[in-house]
């Protein structure tokens, strides 16, 4: 019987031990588990933030070299425990899961592109644009390059006959002035007999425009600047070869015929500008000319406003008192040319000053035609071949 007690009694107590390792065994498990969590967090977190967490890993590492080995751990449980407490672990744990919140995961990982198949045809057509418009670039370069060459061989050849004459000067500026502006009507009238082309603005204000460098000349013819026979063979014979240089540029690039006539006109404007500086107080002593004073100051000024493009009907009205006020106003005319030209630039820019949206509501749909335009000869033919 005390065989059998003794017996029992040292299997009662191997299994307490038993109990104990295994809860011992548990213990060392679940700290070993909570600590590999908590470096594995705190290691992805000190690369996030590397100043706030580097000092508690390195503490962290330096107590508990095993922390990554399991078998190590197992053999050290009790030193390791002893050091660290199992409490810590849990308030470390609930401080990381705090500080994860605030990852931006999208910055760290951007979003995956996916190719687009049919992209490429856009971007074939965007290359195939900018080379359209480069080349368009190119050959807008190309036409102003010729125009100001030839004008500033006008210029020099007026600047040597006429440098101290300017009444005469101003005479055969007025006579070449005014021929671009038959040259568009000819070319558009052209045109509109083939059926190509019909916009009732452009022949209104391109003889608004020659209507008011007409008046100019009449004025230079008054002040005697037509005196000379060679001032009017210069002037006349200019105007037969300038005529033809613009129907055939006009129907080759309208665009280029109106930047030449800007040249024209802004070489006018600065002739003028220069005079009126010049000879200023001298012009405020002298009368008026007859022809200015009806023109400016007359009843009708429908076609002295229409062909200034840049402004509203009835807001400009000269005053003439003297000959200097003359010579402002055919200068400032000068400018208003300069403006309806660069307009005239971008096809299907211009517009008559006496056209309003009002006009639209008025019933006169019984005479009013299909608005048709072309961009040069070879535009012109291309639309009437392929429009039905």
């Amino acid at each position: 019987m005390q065989v059998r007690e003794k017996g029992k009694g040292k299997e009662r107590g191997r299994e307490r031990e038993r109990e104990r390792g295994g809860g011992e065994l548990r213990e060392n498990m679940a700290t070993i588990l909570s600590s590999t969590v908590y470096a594995i967090s705190l290691s992805s977190v000190s690369s996030l933030k590397p100043r706030k967490h580097s000092n508690l890993l390195a503490a962290f590492n330096s107590q508990n070299p095993f922390h990554l080995n399991p078998l190590s751990s197992i053999q050290a449980s009790g030193s390791f425990h002893r050091l660290i407490p199992r409490n810590l672990f849990r308030v470390r744990a609930t401080v990381l899961q705090d500080d994860e919140e605030d990852v931006v995961v999208e910055e760290s990982f951007p979003p995956r592109t996916i190719p687009d198949v049919e992209g490429k045809g856009s971007h074939r057509e965007s290359s195939e644009s900018s080379s359209s418009s480069g080349l368009e670039r190119w050959v807008i370069k190309f036409e102003q390059s010729v125009n100001i060459i030839l004008t500033d061989s006008v210029i020099k050849i007026l600047d040597t006959l006429y440098h101290d004459r300017n009444y005469a000067r101003f005479f055969v500026l007025e006579t070449i002035a005014r021929v671009p502006y038959f040259a568009f009507i000819s070319v558009l009238h052209l045109y509109e007999s083939f059926g190509w082309w019909r916009r009732a603005d452009y022949l209104k204000v391109h003889f608004a425009e020659s209507w008011n460098e007409m008046h100019h000349l009449l004025i230079m013819e008054e002040l005697g600047g037509n005196a000379w026979w060679f001032d009017r063979f210069l002037a006349q014979h200019i105007a037969v070869v300038y005529y033809f240089m613009t129907v055939f540029m006009y129907a080759l690039s309208p665009r280029m015929a109106y930047h030449f006539s800007e040249c024209v006109e802004s070489h006018a404007y600065e002739t003028y500008d220069k005079f009126i500086k010049a000879q200023g107080e001298e012009l405020k002593k002298l009368p008026a000319s007859e022809v200015a004073v009806k023109y400016y100051t007359g009843d009708d000024l429908y076609l002295f406003d229409e062909f200034q493009t840049a402004r509203v009907p009835n807001s400009r009205r000269p005053k003439i008192e003297n000959l200097y006020d003359v010579f402002v106003n055919i200068r400032d005319d000068e400018a208003e040319h300069c403006k309806t030209m660069k307009a005239c630039q971008t096809h299907g820019n211009l517009r008559s000053p006496h056209s309003y949206p009002e006009d639209a509501f008025e019933d006169d749909s019984g005479c009013t035609l299909p608005q048709t335009d072309c961009e040069g000869i070879v535009d012109c033919i291309k639309k009437s071949v392929t429009s039905p």
